[in-house]
Order: C-alpha cells, then structure tokens, then sequence
C-alpha cells in the first residue's frame, strides 16, 4: 500500500507508522498518555495484516524483558510507556545496552517526580540522556516536536538502532502524543524474511546454528578484564554515533542576538517566540535539538561568539542546559526557563523571561 495522509494523535502515529515499518512485535502496558499506542495497535490488529504481534505485558517489567528477548534474534521490536513506567524499564533497558541489542522504547513524558501527574512534562530528559539505568551506556535518544515527526521517527529509531546495535528511545510528551495533526503515514514495508534476519543480523540468536559458533546474547562477563574491553568498545561505538547522527534545526538564527534552546512541544512554543520578539525588534533565533543524544554540542558552541545570551526553555526545572552550558564553555550567559506539574508555559512567558534573564 502507498502513503496515506491522515488526521491523528501522536501516539496513533506511531501506532501506525510501526505496523507500516515492518515491525515484528510491540510489547507494552498502558499507561496515561501513551495508552493510545498499545490502544491503536489492538484496534489495527496488525497480527491479520503483516504478522505483527502485538502483546500487552502483565508489567513494564515484563514488556522489556520480552523487548530484550525479541531483539536477541534480530527482530525488530518495541515497547512504548510514560515516565514512571519508563522507569520500571531502566534494569532491562540497561541489558539491552549490554548485549548490544537493537530495538525502539517510546516515552510520552509527564509530570512527577513519582506518580505524578497525567499532565505532559520534559523531566525525562535526565534519565534518557544521562542513562536511567546502571553502566556507562547511551541511548539515541530522537526528539519530535510534530505528529508527522511522531510517525517519522519510528523508522529512524529502528534503522540507527540496528546500524549500531543499540537501543533508540523517541522521548515525545504528552502535547506531542495526545494533540492531533495531519500525518502522511509512510508505505507499507513487508516484514523481513527468516533470510534476510540471518543475513543482516549475523549476531542473532537464531536456534540452527548451521555449522558456526551458537551466539550467546548476554549483558553478563565476570572477567574484568573482558568487560574493560566490551566497555571500551561501547565507548567507541557511541563516539561514532556522535560524529554520524547528529540532528537539529534551526529557526531564524542567522542575524539572532539571543538564541532560544528547546525541544519537543517546547520547541513548537519557542517558534512563536521568536515571531513575537521579532515584531518586538529584538532578534531571537531558536535551536531546536532533533537528537537529544548525540546532543548539537558543536552546533550550539558555534553561537557562543555570536549571541548576547542562550536561554534553555523547557518543561522542567532544568535539565538540557547543563548540556546547553557544557556546550557554550562559559563564553556565553545561559540561563533557563521552564514550568513544572504539567503546567505549559504560553510564548508571552518566555519572551518575558528572555527579557528578566538575559537584558
């Protein structure tokens, strides 16, 4: 089937989009606001269609582990939660790193700490791109700030996570999945032969061995000296992703005096920001991470020399502008602005707060 344009929520699209994909199995359980997605995929019942499975866990702990379980033998699977079940995940996220597994996690964010709130927040974006989990390991962590990006990064997610064997998460929020826009739905992709999973994924575990080696998929090595050396190599593979996979854009940041960082459904508010400061003549430009690991650290020290101020806008107390600031190296006044408790900041509260903190 060819690409079909349709109107609706995030957490649909990407639904949507992984039936599409090719996808060979979601395992997950329901939580608000990404229930939409276990939800979506039940309706669609991809299982008559392409073969898909699709499963609700008795947990978030049990989903990945089933995660880990299918991306041992090369298929593409994924689970989806919000921030505390995310958090039920971290263990098993960080075997996933461990054995070198391929696979997609979606987060659509909401306030806490703890049970929280249903509302949407960004204080996730510690326990995504600092590692949730135990270890020195990274997840390419995928930023959208649309619907349309909701459905896109299903298959970006998946193919950077089997370029380098890694897990890929989509930290969306809780605008980003519940608001509904048009979304051109990608064509289908048939689901991948037992062939073609042995030949691109050598690694797999894939019962016949057929003369060679079996492949054993563990996190576990009680040699220090190997887990050195597997650490090392980690360390290597995601200097490589740094170097590759990069993302952001940019909005009016040519001539900007004052940058604004944002990302997600901050980002989204930030560009009417910069429309408003500009009717204002004050020359705002807006940066928008797309990869909130690698994060743009060059792209954003590049500006150092060239703003009067950045200011981080988040829904959060804080958390990417230590990375903004790590960026700049001091050369440059960073400050941040942000809402808490699921509440969403309006463009005329940032532009104020550009004006307290940075003139």
């Amino acid at each position: 089937m060819s690409e079909e344009i349709r109107l609706m929520k995030g957490n649909e699209a990407i639904a949507h989009a992984a039936i599409r994909y090719g996808a060979d199995g979601y395992f997950g359980y329901p939580i608000t606001p990404q229930s939409e997605i276990l939800e979506t995929l039940e309706a669609e019942m991809p299982w008559e269609k392409t073969g898909m499975v699709v499963l609700q866990a008795e947990s978030e702990v049990a989903a990945i582990n089933m995660v880990y379980g299918g991306a041992s033998t090369g298929k593409r699977v994924m689970t989806s939660s919000s921030s505390p079940g995310v958090s039920l995940k971290q263990e098993g996220v960080s075997y996933i790193a461990g054995a070198e597994l391929p696979c997609l996690i979606v987060n659509v964010m909401r306030g806490g700490p703890g049970l929280g709130t249903i509302q949407p927040s960004q204080a996730d974006y510690f326990q995504t791109v600092k590692g949730g989990g135990h270890g020195d390991y990274r997840l390419i962590a995928l930023a959208p700030s649309s619907v349309q990006e909701m459905a896109d990064f299903v298959a970006l997610g998946f193919d950077l996570a089997f370029k380098y064997r890694n897990p890929a998460i989509i930290l969306a929020d809780g605008i980003i999945g519940q608001m509904m826009e048009k979304v051109v739905l990608p064509p289908f992709r048939p689901r991948r032969t037992e062939e073609e999973i042995i030949a691109q994924c050598p690694w797999a575990a894939r019962g016949k061995t057929n003369g060679r080696k079996p492949n054993v998929i563990t996190s576990l090595e009680l040699d220090p000296a190997k887990m050195e050396e597997n650490n090392i190599r980690f360390q290597a593979k995601y200097r490589k992703i740094e170097e590759n996979e990069v993302r952001y854009e940019e909005f009016l940041c040519e001539d900007a005096d004052y940058l604004l960082i944002a990302f997600g459904s901050s980002a989204r508010i930030c560009q009417k920001v910069v429309e408003n400061a500009r009717a204002e003549g004050i020359k705002v430009g807006l940066l928008r991470p797309i990869t909130l690991w690698p994060f743009p650290t060059k792209a954003i020290a590049a500006y150092a020399d060239r703003v009067k101020g950045m200011l981080s806008v988040e829904l959060n107390a804080g958390q990417m502008v230590e990375d903004v600031r790590l960026a700049v190296n001091g050369k440059v006044k960073v400050e941040h602005f942000g809402r808490l408790g699921g509440i969403v900041f309006t463009p005329d509260e940032v532009l104020n707060a550009l004006k307290e903190k940075l003139f």
